[in-house]
This record gives C-alpha cells, structure tokens and sequence, in this order.
C-alpha cells in the first residue's frame, strides 16, 4: 500500500497565494498601460532638473525606494516627506522641478494640502494612484492606473498587491527614461563605486583572470598524464589547451578528467585533445565582469571556469566564478 502524500503546510500555500495575487496585480496593472505612461516620461524628461517623489505612509516607503531606483539610473530625483515639506522641506523643490505623487487612496491629505504651493513653484504632477478618480487624480497632470481587485493578505487590507503594483509602475519609468537616456551599464557602475553590484560594472576581466603563468597550460597533443599534473600545480578546476599559434583550442576541467576516467579502463593513451572540450564558451579580457557572470551563470547549467580569449583569437588565461565573488579586488572595503 503507497504512503499517503503529505498534504501540503497551509503557510506555504497561503504565501504562493499571497505571491500570486500580486504578480497577478501587477500583469493587469502592465495590460493597462497606456499613453499616459508616454505622458509621464515626456514630463521628467523635458525638465532640466530633478525629480520630486512623495507620499505618506505605506506609499512614502514605496516612494523612497523609486526615488532611490530614479537616482542610481540617470535621472536626478529626492524624495519629499509631504509633512515635513510643510514646515521648511519644501525649500528642495525648485522651480519647475515635476512631482511624482503615490497613493493608494488618492485622497491623502497631506499630499492634497501640498499642490497649492508646488503649483507657485510651476510644478507637473504625476500620480501613481490607486484610485483613478479620486480628488488627487483631480489634480494631476498625468495619472498612472496603480488600483487593484484585491489585496494579498486574506483578509484583503493591508497595503500588498497595491504597494507591489505602484513600486512595479515606478520601476517602468524608471526604465524607459534609461532607454531614453542612453543610460549604460558603465554609468550605472559609476554611480555605485562601491558593492559587488557596482564593481561588477566596472571592473573588466583582465584586473582578475588569471594569466598564462598562473594557469595549466597545456598542448592538444600532451599525455593525460601531462594534464593532471599541470592541473596539480595549478589548481584553479581547469587547464586550457592552447596550439603552438596560442590560440585556444579547447578546456579541460575537472569534471572531464572524471568523465573520462568513467568512460576508459585504461587512460595511458588519452591526450588532451581527446578529452577536452572544443571551442568552449570564452570571453575577451576587456569585458566587464558582469558579463563573465551572465555568461556562467545565466545558462541551463553552470559554469565555474571561463577561458579568456583576446580578439586575435590567442588565450589569454583563465577566470573563474570564485574570483568574480572573492576576489580582493571584489571585496568590500
């Protein structure tokens, strides 16, 4: 007789629900899109200066995050507390300088109490808001749809799907005003100095690959002997195996050594060429380190060991997925 399946934790299939019901919020919040969206960019992009984000509560801490995402991605942006903007904040905001509002209601107070003195400063206003025909809606320039059926909790209350749902909105625009911008990824990593992140778009293969002299090296014609022991000395998980014009011919990692010893009784006749794999993926020494990453990581199967290759096509050495996380020059300070 089979054992019964186990039925599942009721917190596990409550927390998919709750998951579920915000990416579906936000799918529906994407179908509504319209031109609006394209009246919002064009608003932030014909001002010169900066962007002015603000709303209270649950919606205050969603517009922190999107000021946040604003500022690392080339467009000048601060978030404004709408209470503290009453008594002297409201000294950052100049003339000009568009207001992006988010609400869930649409009928927060304190954001309401605002618009007549950002109206003097000649303020634009967009709003993210959760209710598109509500008195802030009223007032806005341009209105982006942030509302939702319902909330993620079971009860249906508390700020989840609509949070999700606004910050979702404020990351679309985020992203078409890079695209507008021209805004690279050696920008990005200019505006983040310091953490893996930012490292990673601005470091380039050859500051941490290994060379030549630190790696195994090996000819296609070397005895498997040859390579284990060139591995050996250098034990970085792979030996690249390189033609007497030093252009890479293929890679012998460890998982092939084992592969082969699986496949043959007897190794004494095995050379390099014979097990090692053929014009494997590569990458140049000029690429940033992000892009070493995309290419062992975002791959079916992983990869540990890339070789790098210059653009004559010649080996220039190694690098491995250890050294793009635990590299010194990776590490924080």
């Amino acid at each position: 007789m089979s054992a019964m399946k186990e039925a599942p934790d009721p917190r596990l299939t409550l927390a998919r629900a709750a998951m579920e019901a915000e990416a579906q919020a936000i799918l529906a919040a994407s179908e509504r899109l319209q031109s609006s969206f394209l009246d919002a960019v064009d608003v932030i992009l014909a001002h010169q200066g900066k962007l002015v984000v603000t709303g209270l509560g649950k919606s205050g801490h969603v517009a922190r995050k999107i000021a946040a995402t604003f500022q690392s991605t080339g467009t000048p942006a601060v978030f404004l507390h709408p209470v503290e903007a009453v008594h002297g904040d409201l000294g950052v905001c100049q003339r000009g300088d568009p207001v992006l509002m988010i609400s869930k209601s649409g009928a927060t107070v304190e954001l309401l109490d605002l618009i007549p003195s950002l109206r003097e400063l000649r303020a634009r206003f967009i709003g993210i808001l959760g209710n598109v025909a509500s008195p802030l809606a009223r007032e806005m320039d341009v209105v982006l749809d942030a509302s939702v059926q319902r909330e993620a909790d079971p009860e249906g209350y508390v700020p989840t799907a609509s949070s999700a749902v606004a910050l979702a909105l404020g990351h679309a625009l985020a992203v078409a005003l890079m695209q507008a911008r021209g805004f690279t990824a050696e920008r990005f990593g200019r505006y983040h100095p310091e953490g893996q992140l930012g490292r990673n778009l601005r470091i380039t293969v050859r500051e941490v690959m290994h060379g030549p002299g630190e790696c195994a090296w090996v000819a296609p014609q070397d005895s498997l002997k040859q390579v284990v022991i060139a591995m050996s000395v250098h034990p970085l998980g792979a030996a690249c195996v390189v033609g007497g014009d030093k252009r890479l011919a293929g890679l012998i990692t460890d998982g092939d050594l084992r592969r082969a010893l699986q496949r043959h009784d007897d190794i004494r006749a095995l050379v390099a060429s014979d097990v090692m794999t053929a014009s494997p993926v590569a990458i140049g020494p000029d690429a940033l380190i992000h892009e070493a990453l995309c290419l062992m990581e975002d791959r079916p199967s992983q990869i540990s060991v890339l070789p790098v290759v210059d653009a004559s096509g010649q080996c220039a050495g190694l690098i491995r997925l250890h050294d793009l996380y635990h590299h010194p020059r990776l590490s924080a300070p």
